[in-house]
């Protein structure tokens, strides 16, 4: 069964925040990640949504867990919490 993994949350600067978000693509390769998408609110650019999709639940829990993803947010410049679900395809 696959997942989406589905990441809301504040940015600093969005045009920081990307550049750092695409020098963690080797990290959610490790993690089976299929796909990627990154949108941001019309009203305010640095209110990021992104989901990327894994072959499953386990591996996309894996990512969201991995302490390499929460220390590339820090750095990325994440101004909040970050909202986190995964969803399954029915």
């Amino acid at each position: 069964m696959s997942a989406t993994l589905v990441v809301r949350h504040p940015v600093a600067d969005f045009t920081a925040w990307h550049a750092v978000y695409e020098s963690l693509e080797p990290l959610r390769a490790q993690h089976g990640c299929t796909g990627k998408n990154v949108m941001v609110a019309p009203e305010d650019g640095n209110d990021v949504f992104v989901t990327h999709d894994f072959p499953t639940v386990e591996a996309a829990g894996a990512f969201a867990h991995d302490p390499a993803l929460k220390a590339g947010m820090e750095k990325a410049g994440v101004s909040g919490p970050p909202r986190i679900e995964i969803f399954t395809s029915v």
